[in-house]
């Protein structure tokens, strides 16, 4: 069972400007960072699940990590966000290790849009309270 990473969508308006900034990296997306994962080798396979309002809304497959050249790393992600259901997240700083047995499961299709058009705040107040 992969390990997976979660992180703020800082900067990011909603879930559907997060997609856009995904989808307009052709081949890959990329985050940096100071320091690789101590736990590396477990996330093969492993995905990116992003945090918006308080909530997980998608994950981006990892494709692993690069050095920069300038001392710092590169995450690699597929260049698209896969929808999940919205499970409540508190806010943290840089990445954090989420168990696979912990991650929300993926939607369906028809299932995100509906998700991504509510204002992120309601998004998070009703999966905060067990509604989403």
């Amino acid at each position: 069972m992969p390990l997976h990473l979660t992180k703020i969508a800082f900067q990011s308006e909603s879930p559907a400007s997060l997609r856009a900034w995904l989808e307009s990296h052709a081949g890959e997306a990329r985050l940096t960072t100071r320091y690789l994962p101590k736990r590396l080798e477990e996330l093969d396979g492993g995905s990116l699940y992003w945090i918006h309002g308080h909530a997980l809304v998608g994950r981006s497959p990892l494709m692993g990590f690069q050095e920069t050249g300038q001392g710092r790393y590169w995450i690699r992600l597929a260049p698209t966000l896969i929808p999940v259901r919205a499970s409540p997240k508190r806010a943290h700083q840089g990445w954090r290790y989420l168990e696979d047995k912990d991650a929300p499961p993926d939607l369906n299709g028809g299932e995100a849009d509906d998700l991504d058009a509510m204002p992120s705040r309601m998004l998070g107040e009703l999966t905060r309270l067990g509604l989403v």
